[in-house]
């Protein structure tokens, strides 16, 4: 299994948005997506996404890493 990049929350959501998630909300730095028949997904928006948070937000969008690692940023 790769490793996850260490990329920022707007990078995270721009990769989402490939998927075809769109932005739904904001609340302060966090960013919520939704796309359809995939899971609701929150992002914050810190310069730096700790490798658990991004992992988490990976599995709440029904996706592997392999997956993740392959989506344009």
């Amino acid at each position: 299994m790769p490793a996850l990049p260490i990329i920022s929350g707007a990078e995270c959501v721009k990769a989402l948005e490939h998927l075809g998630y769109s932005i739904v909300g904001q609340k302060g730095s966090h960013v919520r997506l939704h796309c359809e028949g995939r899971g609701p997904v929150t992002v914050p928006l810190h310069r730096e996404l700790k490798r658990g948070t991004l992992r988490s937000i990976v599995r709440s969008a029904d996706l592997t890493v392999e997956e993740f690692v392959v989506l344009p940023r």
